[in-house]
């Protein structure tokens, strides 16, 4: 019998559970403790993620010869252009990044990892990897648009980055598990790799926020 993609799914992200709390910087962000420095920093380094991984999840689309699978990357790929695009309003309000590395390689690992992928990566190996990650990436960003709101003062549009990742979307994770399931129906989806690329995504998401928790301490 195939394997279920949701069930794959469910193990992996019971794998990376236990590290989902190793973020040191949206706390300092809920409790109020971090310094508004931190937010142009934030919206500097993810205005060059954005527009990184637009370009790669195209290429990702582009390379797939499975039909899921290019839905699935192709649509994310628009969401990362809407995303950029909302930062725009946190830039101006927070003014530019004056951090002591501009841009900071704890930061862009992450996007060089998705880019890498795209050039190297099996399809619904990567789409696992990636939409394993997302539920706490989402728990990240709604944390941080309470926070930006309760002790900063930011307005909604200021925080519509954070919000728009904060949000679930049904038809994503539909195509996620689609494209997961063509990989495993067809026997071309190494579980090791999926595992191996879930783990590499949740370390680079890590270090992404607790670089900048380091540079800006509560």
């Amino acid at each position: 019998m195939t394997r279920s993609a949701r069930k794959l799914l469910e193990e992996i992200q019971d794998e990376l559970a236990p590290r989902d709390g190793d973020n040191r910087l949206v706390p300092l962000i809920t409790a109020g403790r971090a310094p508004r420095a931190v937010f142009a920093a934030l919206a500097a380094e993810e205005k060059l993620i954005t527009l990184s991984d637009w370009r790669s999840f195209h290429e990702l689309a582009a390379r797939a010869d499975e039909p899921h699978a290019r839905t699935f990357f192709g649509g994310l790929a628009p969401g990362e252009q809407q995303a950029n695009g909302m930062l725009d309003a946190l830039l101006a309000a927070t003014g530019p990044d004056h951090g002591k590395e501009r841009p900071r390689a704890g930061c862009q690992v992450y996007p060089a990892y998705v880019a890498w992928l795209a050039l190297n990566g099996e399809s619904s190996a990567t789409a696992a990897g990636i939409f394993a990650n997302f539920a706490a990436f989402g728990r990240y960003c709604r944390d941080v648009a309470a926070g930006m709101r309760e002790h900063y003062g930011f307005t909604g549009e200021q925080c519509a980055f954070f919000d728009f990742f904060a949000a679930d979307v049904p038809e994503i994770e539909e195509q996620a598990l689609a494209a997961i399931q063509a990989g495993l129906d067809a026997r071309r989806l190494d579980e090791r790799e999926a595992h191996r690329c879930a783990r590499l995504f949740q370390s680079y998401e890590l270090l992404f926020w607790n670089t900048l928790a380091d540079e800006f301490p509560g």
